[in-house]
């Protein structure tokens, strides 16, 4: 009988840990970080949203896009993100890499058609098209593209919007981000704010 009272009292106190936890650590705390961050970076925290006008907004029913996830771009008079192995491309709830190794045959023959395609799309020749138009990214939803791809993607979309080279290419430094931090990466170039701002400017 005093095991059975001790084993009751053992597993009292565990419940009311694990309340507690889910408490603190379940609720209270993610709605202290949400409030928090809501203050401090509200855009930030409501998904980093932007209009159709390339403008930042809180606002879903407005929205258009993330600035943090690439999307498809079905116009090929704008500028093209890099390929997507999430789900059928670019899905949110679907995100992965491709899992391919580099010496997978796959790879190779996907790196190959890729080039082939991007490189008579923008009237180049296949060694000039960089690595990040041929892979995906590990999430499959970059939503940067380098500054090497997207210059080479000017030619195509100031023709297609009877906007000058020059023109582009502002609008490309415009929306280059540097090094985070100063030395971590790339400069890189949000797909979805650029071709906003060519839409708004052609």
């Amino acid at each position: 009988m005093k095991d059975l009272y001790a084993l009751f009292r053992h597993s009292l106190a565990g419940l009311r840990v694990l309340v507690a936890a889910t408490l603190l650590l379940g609720i209270a705390y993610p709605f202290a970080v949400y409030g928090v961050a809501a203050v401090a970076a509200p855009w930030q925290s409501h998904g980093s949203l932007v209009t159709a006008t390339g403008t930042h907004t809180t606002d879903p029913d407005q929205a258009v896009g993330s600035a943090l996830l690439g999307q498809l771009v079905d116009d090929d008079g704008l500028f093209q993100p890099r390929p997507s192995a999430a789900g059928d491309g670019y899905d949110p709830l679907n995100s992965y890499g491709s899992n391919l190794g580099p010496e997978s045959p796959d790879l190779v023959a996907a790196i190959k058609d890729r080039k082939a395609e991007i490189a008579e799309r923008e009237g180049v020749d296949p060694a000039d098209v960089p690595p990040d138009a041929v892979t995906a990214s590990g999430s499959g939803l970059d939503p940067d593209i380098s500054e090497a791809y997207a210059d080479l993607q000017v030619p195509r979309v100031a023709a297609a919007h009877d906007l000058s080279e020059d023109a582009v290419r502002r609008l490309v430094a415009e929306h280059t981000s540097g090094r985070t931090w100063g030395v971590l990466g790339e400069p890189r170039v949000n797909v979805l704010e650029l071709n906003l701002a060519v839409l708004a400017g052609s």
